[in-house]
């Protein structure tokens, strides 16, 4: 797949091998390549949890990081099989195999074991890889384009063995830089694109909306989540919407509290509260009534410029910026990752 809370002023804790800044309470807490082994501040969209809590991260510039709560692990390319150090996607296999995202070519990590797929030996269409999704039946979908904005070729469906290309000449698929992938609970796939909207693909038929055809606010999606109702949630360049499969509802800098109408990243806690993400505003909670924004002069968010989200199994919010690293936050309490 926007009031305030006041935190105070940041200090310093000291947490183990590594010093990492917060806020006046421990609620926030912020790595960066000063204070821990985050190798590159500036994050992409790559952010995934695995079943052990371990926090994967992809780098613009720097490769793969994991932190486990305490220890930072880095994979780049002289250490590892990692084909490039841009790391854009990241997404995880019902056998735990973390599945890559780069620059150069897609990779599957068994933890032990690297095995690329690039177009010299695979039916990639293309070697930048944008995001990735698995199905119900452990199909992987690729979305493809360069990050921040690029070229794309499409969307792939890898089934383990056979690849499929879908493309704006061959199907409904309204462009070829895609920029997120989402999966419902009825095997639909929805493709947030970069310039043509968004498309629906049960398997067989396209959806297309954009807004000359729907209450869809712009032409860029970046973002989907979907709730317990089965509302799917859009987040855009251009605002919010929710979806329930007829009405549309919009959420904008106008009519609402969200602090920027580009949303980055979407991300729905256990009590229902939409997190949002977004370009320049900070990060904002919306609980279906009321906004809160959090953003670097009420709280200890480093960076409004916000990207990936991810909610651990403890309820912690991991938030990746752009310029200043990873933030983790938990509302109301210590953040139990061995940052005490």
């Amino acid at each position: 797949m926007k009031r305030v809370l006041v935190l105070g002023l940041v200090v310093l804790l000291v947490v183990g091998p590594l010093v990492a800044a917060s806020s006046q309470t421990p609620e926030w807490i912020v790595y960066d390549t000063e204070n821990s082994g985050l190798p590159d501040s500036f994050l992409t969209d790559g952010l995934a949890i695995d079943p052990q809590g371990n926090i994967w991260i992809g780098t613009r510039s720097r490769g793969l990081a994991k932190f486990d709560g305490e220890n930072w692990t880095v994979y780049d390319t002289d250490n590892s099989g990692l084909p490039h150090d841009q790391v854009v996607a990241l997404t995880i296999d019902a056998q735990e195999d973390i599945w890559i995202g780069t620059a150069d070519g897609l990779v599957k990590f068994d933890g032990e074991n690297w095995t690329v797929y690039d177009t010299s030996n695979s039916g990639l269409p293309c070697n930048t890889i944008r995001v990735l999704a698995f199905d119900a039946q452990e199909n992987l979908w690729i979305g493809t384009g360069e990050f921040p904005i690029g070229g794309g070729c499409g969307l792939v469906k890898f089934d383990g063995e056979a690849w499929t290309v879908y493309d704006t000449s061959n199907s409904g698929l309204p462009h070829d830089q895609i920029i997120d992938l989402a999966i419902d609970a009825q095997r639909n796939k929805w493709i947030g694109t970069l310039g043509g909207g968004l498309a629906k693909f049960d398997g067989e038929a396209w959806s297309v909306y954009d807004p000359d055809n729907s209450a869809l606010v712009d032409y860029v999606v970046n973002a989907f989540a979907f709730d317990e109702q089965e509302n799917i949630w859009i987040g855009t360049g251009g605002g919010l919407l929710k979806f329930d499969g007829e009405a549309w509802t919009v959420y904008d800098t106008d009519n609402s509290g969200l602090p920027f109408n580009g949303v980055g990243d979407l991300a729905i806690d256990p009590q229902g509260n939409i997190w949002i993400s977004t370009w320049r505003g900070g990060l904002a909670k919306f609980d279906g009534e009321n906004w809160t924004v959090y953003d670097i002069g009420n709280s200890g968010l480093p960076h409004n410029r916000v990207g990936p989200l991810a909610i651990d199994e403890q309820g912690n919010i991991w938030i990746g910026t752009r310029l200043r690293g990873l933030a983790v936050y938990r509302e109301g309490g210590v953040i139990p990752t061995g940052v005490e």
